[in-house]
């Protein structure tokens, strides 16, 4: 079985790390995936991938700025900007990037 590291344990077990440096890097969303509904496959900068369904936000958050995200074809149409998934020019839907990393969106 694996032994799960914390990202500081990971830095200081690198190859590329000869000094054995631990430094914090901001997390961040490098590719967005769309798999089916309202789930995207999110891959992060330090390696992690994680499967976030925005399900029950959209459908438990009515709001005029992002009920249009409903529709699926809307929905589809996300893009990476700043180390995260947005929607709409002006960002109409945002998440945390903590609550991405760990695959749970609070509704």
């Amino acid at each position: 079985m694996d032994t799960i590291l914390s990202f500081k344990e990971r830095a200081k077990k690198r190859k590329d790390n000869p000094k054995n440096q631990v430094g914090i890097q901001t997390i961040k969303v490098e590719k967005a995936t769309y798999i089916d509904g309202y789930k995207v496959e999110l891959k992060f900068n330090d390696e992690t991938t994680q499967t976030v369904d925005f399900e029950i936000f959209i459908a438990n958050n009515p709001h005029p700025v992002h009920d249009k995200y409903k529709d699926i074809q809307l929905f589809k149409q996300f893009k990476i900007e700043s180390g995260n998934i947005v929607w709409g020019e002006n960002w109409d839907l945002i998440f945390p990037i903590t609550q991405l990393y760990r695959g749970k969106i609070k509704a």
